[in-house]
């Protein structure tokens, strides 16, 4: 027998949309039709309005009352405010599993590795954006903390269409790769301190690169 749970409706839902949204399959400004949504993905309409409330919680939709419900543009305050939030979650989270890593963990870790350099190979950017998110949850999942995780997934949110935007370019693939190989290794020192710092190096990176995308968004929103 499966222990999994079954997702509410509401949770696939909020799930389907979610996704489609950070890989821009739905851009910004798109209208997103409750009607349409549900018939699709085999709902009532209350499941659809429910998750739409939710990604309006996390920055994603905008919804303005008797006009309807769109995609959020990326704006740069959130996507900021998101960044200082993960790092300082993580960072904290980091410096705890450094202490508390056993084989195991360590073991899931360098297979994550593997594949991600598999995945830089192959120049999946697809699979390699899951691996990156996967050794960053698997990091986290190891604090013990569920509503803390909760709450970074929620931060993260804005956070997740530059990253996507921003992960080909400039060899980024490569360049992420090393820095999530020097994070496993300080994690394998049980060192905090330098776990905190592969950490801070790496998000500083993240948010350097970011940046330069969010600088594009604001240039290309300025000539039109």
């Amino acid at each position: 027998m499966s222990d999994e749970v079954p997702q509410s409706k509401t949770e696939r839902v909020y799930r389907e949309l979610r996704t489609r949204i950070r890989e821009l399959s739905l851009p910004p400004g798109a209208a997103l039709n409750k009607e349409e949504i549900a018939l699709e993905l085999g709902v009532s309409r209350a499941p659809v309005t429910e998750a739409i409330a939710r990604l309006a919680d996390e920055a994603l939709v905008d919804v303005f009352p008797q006009h309807g419900s769109f995609v959020a543009p990326i704006r740069v305050a959130d996507v900021r405010e998101s960044m200082f939030i993960r790092t300082a979650l993580e960072i904290e989270a980091i410096r705890r599993v450094a202490q508390l890593a056993d084989d195991a963990l360590i073991l899931q870790l360098d297979e994550n590795i593997e594949k991600q350099t598999a995945a830089v190979r192959s120049n999946d950017v697809a699979a390699f954006y899951e691996l990156d998110e996967g050794l960053h949850a698997a990091i986290f999942n190891a604090t013990g903390c569920p509503r803390a995780l909760r709450l970074l997934d929620a931060a993260r949110a804005p956070l997740d269409r530059p990253r996507r935007i921003a992960l080909p370019a400039d060899d980024r693939m490569e360049s992420t790769l090393a820095e999530h190989r020097r994070l496993v290794d300080a994690i394998r020192t049980h060192d905090p301190d330098f776990a905190a710092a592969a950490m801070r190096s790496h998000l500083a990176r993240v948010a350097e690169t970011v940046e330069r995308q969010l600088g594009a968004i604001d240039e290309l929103g300025r000539s039109k």
